[in-house]
């Protein structure tokens, strides 16, 4: 007599649900962050994708009990449903180690007291301001720099870093000798979400006042993500900053050389 085992149901609907969350996990991320669903429809989606993978990471640990204790089939099954809502999981589990190791805040600013100004309208948006003390503490590199240059070459090199992020610039104004030069960008986090930089350079008795500023369209929590944008940023501007320095040093001192080695023409 041909005896049957069965499939266990609880390891088909744990892969059913892990096979549902993954798609529905990666495809809304790539339409929003081009553009081709609004935030409101991907934040559902997103919630649809967790719950799917919650519930195919919780069957299948249920599987396997019942599976040790029926000796039907679904071993494979179960295992796949669990990993594939892991995969789901992952950036959520990342996301609350960061949320854990950073200030609650979204606006983070290299001048408190006079950041530089943003263009989009954030007036019913939560605002939570990184304070100073904390700014010290997470982000020890972020402060107002003065640059021993002026404020003409500094707006090329900042710039040039701006377009190397592949932030959309929506408006620049370049400095003159007395007056103020601004760059308002996007800029894009992983999932889509849209932050605003903005930029000030200052005209100063030793060179160029630098302020630089980022704030969160969305969410009350940015998950350090503006903080580290810019203490990255000011870090390689600094560097930037002391290349040209050193260029320029280098131009005067192999000019001066050539100088002193030129012969000397008698006027008689």
């Amino acid at each position: 007599m041909r005896t049957f085992t069965r499939t266990s149901k609880l390891a088909i609907w744990s892969r059913r649900f892990g096979s549902f969350a993954l798609p529905i996990a990666i495809i809304p991320v790539w339409m929003h962050r081009n553009q081709l669903l609004n935030s409101e429809t991907f934040q559902i989606l997103l919630m649809s994708a967790v719950t799917l993978a919650l519930l195919a990471v919780f069957i299948g640990i249920a599987a396997y009990f019942r599976l040790w204790q029926t000796g039907d089939h679904g071993w494979g099954k179960s295992t796949m449903g669990i990993f594939l809502g892991l995969i789901c999981l992952s950036p959520i589990a990342y996301g609350a180690s960061l949320a854990l190791n950073y200030p609650f805040a979204n606006d983070v600013s290299s001048n408190i007291q006079r950041p530089p100004q943003l263009l989009a309208n954030l007036q019913t948006a939560v605002r939570t301001t990184l304070s100073q003390e904390e700014t010290a503490i997470f982000f020890p590199a972020i402060s107002t720099r003065i640059y021993e240059m002026g404020p003409e070459v500094l707006f090329e090199a900042v710039e040039d870093l701006v377009r190397e992020r592949g932030w959309e610039i929506r408006i620049q104004r370049k400095p003159g000798a007395n007056s103020t030069g601004t760059i308002n960008a996007m800029a894009m986090t992983f999932l889509g979400w849209r932050d605003e930089v903005a930029i000030r350079l200052e005209p100063n008795i030793s060179g160029t006042r630098f302020d630089m500023r980022s704030a969160s369209l969305n969410g009350a929590h940015d998950l350090g993500a503006n903080g580290i944008r810019v203490e990255k940023f000011l870090t390689d501007l600094d560097g930037v900053v002391l290349e040209i320095k050193e260029t320029g040093s280098h131009a005067e001192r192999t000019q001066n050389s050539l100088d002193a080695d030129a012969p000397v023409s008698d006027p008689h």
